[in-house]
Order: C-alpha cells, then structure tokens, then sequence
C-alpha cells in the first residue's frame, strides 16, 4: 500500500511539474479532469456475463433476450425525483453483456453438485398453495432445501471458461426437464436478528427463496475469501412466497385491475400453462434489467450520498435517541447492538471514522401527542402546512440542540430517533429515512420498536442499519429507478417481479436472513462517493477560481486534475474504491487551494443550504412520499 501510495505521489508531482508552465493566469480548459462549476464526467463500460444453465437456445434466444436490455445507464437522485429535480450525478454507465449458454459437460457437473447440496424437507406452505391452484400444470410432489451460498460459492468458484466472475454475473439457472431434477427450495439461515435471536431463513417458509447472490469476500457468515460479483436466479426453483410465482390463478392480487407480473415457474410457459413459451427469453431479459441491473449492479442512491454539510464528513457520529413508552423495559439497553451498528455501516463507509452513541429522551406529552398524531393522521403542528406523517421530523427539529452532544468532536452527528412504545399503541412502520418534506434532502432516522414487533423478530439495531443506509443514500434491492424510461418503480404491478432483488445479501433487502452489505451495495456507495467527491471538487474550484488568487493556488489544482484523472481511470477499470480514495483526495487538494486562496472551504455547501432554506419558506411543502419499511400485513416481509 506504501509503495502505490508513493508512486502516486511521485506521478502527480511529475504531471504538475510539466504542466505548470510559465507564470500568470492559465484557462480553465488546461484542467482535463477539474471541471469548475460543473458535473463530474465519469463513464464505465459495466462488464455483464449472462450465463443460461439448463436453458437451450431454442427457449431462450439470445436475440430476443438481448432486445429488452438496457445501453446505458445515468444515475439520479431518486428523492429529489419526488419533488420534480433531475438531480443526475454525473456518471454514465454503458454495457457490456456477454451470453453464453452452458456445455453439457458442465451442466452435468452444476446439477450434480446441486444434487449432493439438496437435503429432503416437506413442501413449503406455499408449494402446498401452489398444488392449490385450479390452473397449475404439476404438482409439487417433494421438495428438497438447498444452501444459498454454498451454491453462491460453487458458481463463483466454478464459473465456465470465460467467464470471469470478478465482474457482475448473472447464472439463470434451470433444473427442470433433466432425468436429476429434485424440485426444491433454496435457503439462508444461520443469522438469526441480534437483539432478539429470531432466525426468518429457519422459522418462515416465506424465506424459502429461488434466487441469491452479492455476498462479499468479508461476510462474516459466508463470505468468499476474494471478491466475486454473482447473483443466481433458478424458476425451477419454488414456487416461493416473495415474488407471489405460487399462485397461477390470479393475474391481479390485489385487485386493482392491473395484473400483477411475476415470473411462474420453469414448467408454467408451456400451452395452457400461465405464460406462453415464446415469453422466457422476455421475461429473463425483465429480471436482467429491472432487478440485477437497476436494483442490484448499477443503481441510483436514494439519498445524496455527499450528505447534509458544510464539507464531505470524515467522522460520523450514529446519534441515537431513545423515547422509553415501553413501561419495564429499557429498548435502548435491550435492542440495541452499538458495535454491530457501528461494524456494518463501516464497510460501506469504510474511509469514514463511525462511532455510536445514545441517549434517552422524555417521552412526555408532546412526544407522545406528535407520535400519536403519526398513527390517527393528526398533525401535532396544525399551523405548520405540513401533513401528519412530518410530525416526528417537526417535533425533532424544533428540539434538535438537545441531541447534539457531540458538537466539534465529529464532522456529522446522523440523527437517529428511536420509539418503543407498549403493547397496543401501534407504530407506523419498522423504520424509515425521513427527508425534508421540501428537496428531498435527508433529515432524521426513525426507528420503531414495541412487544409486537418483538414478537415479529425484530430488534432495533437491524432497522437502524438499515434506515441509516438509507440515509448514506441507499436504495432498496427492490424498488429503483430506469434511467433510459425515466420511470421510478417498486414491486407492484407491471413490476411486482422486482421483489425478486430482495433475494441477495443485502442489509436494504426486506428478506430479513441477513445484516450485511452486498458486494453490490459497496461497488455502488464507492461509485457514488467517487461522484460526491468530484462535485465537490469542481464546486470549490470554480470558487477559487473566482477569487482572482489562481497563480498561487495552481500548484494544489493540478494535483487536484491529476488525482481525478487517476479516478475516473480507476473507475472506468472498475476499481471503485481507489476511484473513491482518488476523488477525496482531489477534493481534499482543492481545500488546501481554497485555504490558501483565502476561499471559504464550505461556501459552495452553505451556498446550496442558504437556497434549500429559501425554498423551505417560500416553496409548496410537499406531502410525503416515504420509501417506508414497513410491517403491514400483507407486504412479503410480514408473511409466514
């Protein structure tokens, strides 16, 4: 590490020594990677392998499953979306999609090895509901559990010639028609809930999954040792509960009037069967785009994940604030894991020093009116403008000073505010990121927790990593947005398939049999960093520039360019987390410039924070489009 360390070093100094020139001012079009007061412009043709496992030409044509994918890809901010800004960041992804379709002699030794893998269980009960059905075309008549990672493992492992891997690579996997083929599930257990013990892979048929992937190399469960970037998804597999392939019945669930698309199992796209044949290379194609490509490989962030301050934050501090409503029971001491809290979020913000701490609050007459007020839909700030759902921001913000115990130790206290409230009383959701109600800027964290949410197998300490991934700009793996159809989308309807995204390692999934970040999640908050911080850099830039000081300053600008050359190379080659550590330190260049300038280093944040508060007095408040964690009923995580 020292060594590269210093060799970059060594190639800045030389690039700012030939480039400097003479003396005076230099235009601004002799920076080739500072880009002053504009967008960063990073590109990266996104290596895709499809490999088709038991699935032949002649039913999934490589033309036809082609014709639906995506060319490329620019990511937004899907939050200021809501409130009608096309906030893009700056990156432009192409692909790159290579298809190849399985040898016999490999197939033999993938099916073989599924085989030793799969253990006898009894039918899940939504196998059982799938015999149910009026329309199926087979019954369910055994059924065998097999590991997900292990079977993760093996693909990743074991790849066919030329197929690398270490790059996004998709197995559609397909057992049914050969003389092994056992019907079964697969299944992920073995990481029951930390605060409560609760283990969904083992106790809930609704986790018994047909698709997984996105495991890191570091999983402290099942990590692969190198990192690889697979995700399987086998329809031979299920029927399953979480994208709803059991039922064959009812085209539309909910009863909506709009059909509710999910893919039914392998031996349903047949004559008289669910979907007709001539729809699997489609239908293969909607899950490549909508699910691995949108949710999973290259996503947008929900959130900006440059975050609310004065400059890019080197420290961040978890602030969490306990309101105690459940009589007896201390929920921050019982339900939260602070170090487990802590160890997650670090490896997605691994350059980012994390800590934790918390404090508990009165949960006195007007905590509880406004809490209240969340579940009745009445507003405890009726003059305010804003709907109910905004009160535990209101109530927050206008009590925010007495959370801020760690002023001038942390770049950014996160605010995160936890309700435990007894039986009975209800909450609205597990969690959720709130925003502003104003540009979809992140505000508060709220976290939920009660005897009956408990009951459900949840603690706190999960849905804080979660709701603060949000905030760090994650997406769910579920819902996301296409950037070539402009259309923001989650599990329902045309989309209901989407849900398949849940079945990876991510802790933003809502398939509860895992805490981790995803091999996708970090490639994703890598390249978003690597953005932020190339904004930044140009932002701050065109502000020095303005001050007149240019010639003093020019020395620490083009090591600036220099270092976002190096990472838009790194990001190109894929190597996100030197893109990221290139684009800090380009900013952090840019700084010294801007110091020496005599530039207010957080003028450019202050700028944009001054023009959010003016539209906060002047502008519509918006009501509330959460993208909610929720325990309703009938929502997948909630099923048996």
């Amino acid at each position: 590490m020292k060594r590269r360390a210093a060799l970059v070093v060594a190639l800045i100094t030389a690039m700012v020594g030939a480039s400097a020139g003479a003396a005076g001012a230099a235009p601004k079009s002799s920076y080739h990677f500072l880009h002053p007061g504009g967008q960063p412009r990073l590109t990266e043709k996104v290596p895709v392998n499809v490999v088709f496992l038991g699935y032949e030409p002649g039913q999934v044509g490589k033309t036809a499953y082609l014709s639906g994918l995506p060319k490329k890809y620019e990511p937004i901010v899907r939050y200021r979306a809501v409130y009608g800004q096309t906030e893009k960041l700056g990156i432009t992804y192409t692909y790159d999609y290579k298809v190849s379709y399985g040898t016999r002699s490999y197939e033999d030794r993938f099916f073989k090895q599924l085989g030793k893998l799969a253990k006898p269980a009894p039918l899940t009960q939504y196998q059982t509901a799938y015999n149910d059905q009026e329309k199926n075309v087979k019954d369910i008549t055994s059924n065998n559990t097999i590991d997900a990672p292990s079977v993760e493992k093996w693909l990743a492992f074991n790849p066919p010639a030329g197929v690398d891997t270490r790059r996004n690579t998709i197995f559609f996997i397909n057992w049914y028609g050969r003389s092994d083929f056992k019907f079964h599930v697969y299944t992920k257990t073995g990481e029951a809930d930390p605060d409560t013990g609760y283990d969904f892979g083992k106790e809930r048929d609704s986790r018994k999954i047909i698709a997984w992937g996105g495991t890191t190399a570091d999983d402290e469960e099942t990590g692969l040792g190198s990192t690889r970037r697979v995700w399987f998804h086998d329809l031979s597999a299920g029927p399953e509960s979480w994208t709803t392939n059991y039922d064959v019945d009812n085209p539309d669930l909910d009863g909506d009037g709009v059909v509710d698309y999910r893919m039914p199992p392998t031996w349903e796209y047949t004559a008289g069967g669910f979907r007709a044949p001539s729809a699997l290379a489609g239908d293969l194609g909607l899950i490549t785009r909508y699910v691995a490509i949108n949710l999973l490989f290259t996503s947008s962030p929900l959130y900006p994940a440059e975050l609310p301050t004065a400059e890019p934050p080197k420290s961040i501090n978890i602030d969490s604030n306990t309101y105690e409503g459940w009589p007896g029971v201390d929920a921050s001491q019982q339900y939260i894991k602070p170090k487990l809290v802590v160890d997650e979020l670090s490896e997605l913000r691994w350059r980012n020093r994390l800590d934790f701490d918390n404090q508990d609050l009165p949960y006195d007459a007007k905590a509880q009116e406004c809490y209240l007020g969340v579940l009745s839909d009445t507003s405890c700030y009726p003059d305010s403008g804003y709907p109910a759902f905004a009160n535990l921001y209101l109530y927050n913000w206008a009590n925010l000073d007495r959370t801020k115990d760690d002023d001038g130790r942390v770049d950014y206290e996160l605010p995160v505010f936890n309700y435990a409230v007894g039986a009975g009383v209800g909450v609205p959701a597990l969690g959720f990121a709130d925003d502003n109600y104003v540009d979809g800027t992140q505000t508060g964290v709220f976290c939920f927790i009660s005897p009956e949410v408990v009951q459900s197998g949840y603690g706190l300490s999960t849905t804080q990593i979660h709701e603060v991934g949000h905030h760090l700009g994650m997406s769910h793996p579920h819902d996301g947005y296409d950037s070539e159809t402009g259309v923001d989308y989650e599990p329902g309807g045309e989309f209901l398939f989407a849900n398949a995204g849940d079945e990876s390692n991510s802790m933003m999934s809502y398939i509860d049999v895992n805490w981790d970040f995803s091999q996708f999640d970090r490639d994703n908050s890598d390249r978003f960093l690597t953005s932020a911080y190339n904004e930044a850099a140009n932002r701050l830039a065109a502000d020095v520039l303005g001050s007149g000081k240019e010639s003093k300053v020019r020395g620490q600008l083009r090591a600036a360019d220099v270092l976002l050359g190096l990472a838009t190379t790194a990001f190109a080659r894929h190597d996100y987390r030197a893109a990221y550590a290139f684009a800090e330190g380009a900013y952090n260049q840019v700084v010294a410039a801007a110091k020496r300038a005599g530039v207010d280093a957080a003028g450019p944040a202050k700028a944009m924070a001054a023009e959010a508060d003016a539209a906060r007095r002047s502008g519509e408040v918006h009501d509330p489009h959460e993208f909610i964690d929720t325990l309703a009923p009938d929502s997948p995580r909630s099923q048996p």
